[in-house]
């Protein structure tokens, strides 16, 4: 005996007009109540909404969008490569702080990963389509061309990072929500000096993201006159501050700290110094940044690092852009917000 058919699924479904009929107010009426609308006296509204719990009506998302003028979506474009966003805690913790915020808002998120620039086209395919209500952007790199992109369609956005580089609208007063790299940084080299450490070298992050030139820029203010050969370049991942520790171990054999960019490079750190027969925090004692403590907490000795509220940030991004997409007095001007950074302290340091 054949099944009941799709057509008669979608009759069986309440409709607006037996809404209206079961709170005894006009079909317009529930039509701007369940899709977001204003202008409907509260009263009114809560015989809506016990109706549509009463019936289990469901709201059609094409009228709601054409009432609210809103998709409820909102894109996360982050351009790093796959294995990069799935592997570093990082980026785990700012999509939660995002996907919890963004849920508050009734709005969906809408991940883009970007590999590279040949992957743009798609983006701006998408953004084209006008498929989601604004845009939060990270960890752009120098020449990035999203921002551009971005601004093509004029899609509302708030970028997470300081945008301060060639082709990342750093001409543009753009907002942003950033930690305060350079505080922490200077922060963490303190530390080591108090410590009595004198040769104290930076494993730093790309030099084509503001964060990890912000975290240079930190060091080099507590140790203007340090030598440079202490400095190495890596890129935030595990092996990438492997390498740069090797590489500084086999220039300078003899620094007594170690500040890394990230927990990632922090890690990889610790491996090679292990490996060199050296002491942590004896021989030399390491600092990094982030505070994942999936991995702070689980180095050996624990790590001692700088922590931001990545998930804070992530939740931050999320209350400007709907703010800008509400039309908040004010919003324009407030560009960028800088949160604080604290030393967390324990074994490494």
């Amino acid at each position: 005996m054949p099944g009941p058919s799709h057509d008669a699924d979608r009759e069986a479904r309440p409709t607006l007009e037996a809404v209206a009929a079961s709170a005894g107010v006009s079909r317009a009426t529930v039509s701007r109540v369940v899709n977001g609308g204003s202008g409907v006296r509260k009263p009114l509204a809560d015989r809506v909404r016990k109706a549509v719990e009463e019936l289990g009506y469901v709201p059609n998302h094409a009228a709601r969008t054409l009432v609210t003028r809103r998709n409820g979506a909102v894109a996360v474009i982050i351009d790093e490569p796959e294995f990069r966003i799935f592997s570093d805690p990082f980026f785990s913790q700012q999509i939660r702080g995002i996907s919890r915020e963004l849920i508050l808002h009734d709005s969906q998120l809408v991940l883009l990963l970007v590999e590279g620039s040949g992957d743009f086209d798609r983006v701006a395919r998408y953004l084209a389509g006008g498929h989601v209500d604004g845009v939060l952007a990270f960890s752009l790199h120098t020449d990035d061309g999203l921002p551009a992109i971005i601004r093509r369609f004029r899609v509302p956005t708030v970028y997470g990072g300081r945008p301060g580089l060639p082709g990342a609208a750093s001409e543009l007063a753009v907002p942003y929500v950033d930690c305060d790299n350079r505080g922490g940084a200077a922060a963490a080299v303190r530390h080591l000096v108090g410590l009595g450490r004198r040769r104290i070298a930076h494993i730093a992050g790309p030099r084509d993201q503001t964060s990890a030139l912000d975290r240079i820029d930190g060091y080099r203010d507590v140790l203007p006159d340090g030598d440079p050969a202490l400095l190495a370049d890596g890129d935030f991942t595990v092996e990438g501050g492997a390498r740069a520790m090797a590489e500084l171990l086999d220039r300078r054999p003899g620094p007594d700290a170690v500040f890394a960019a990230n927990d990632l490079m922090a890690s990889g750190a610790l491996r090679v110094l292990r490996e060199r027969g050296r002491r942590v925090p004896e021989d030399v004692a390491l600092v990094g940044f982030d505070d994942m403590v999936s991995i702070a907490e689980a180095t050996d000795p624990p790590l001692t690092t700088v922590r931001q509220d990545v998930e804070g940030m992530g939740r931050l991004m999320v209350r400007m852009l709907m703010g800008r997409l509400d039309g908040e007095a004010g919003c324009d001007e407030r560009e960028s917000v800088i949160t604080p950074t604290e030393l967390v302290r324990r074994a490494s340091a």
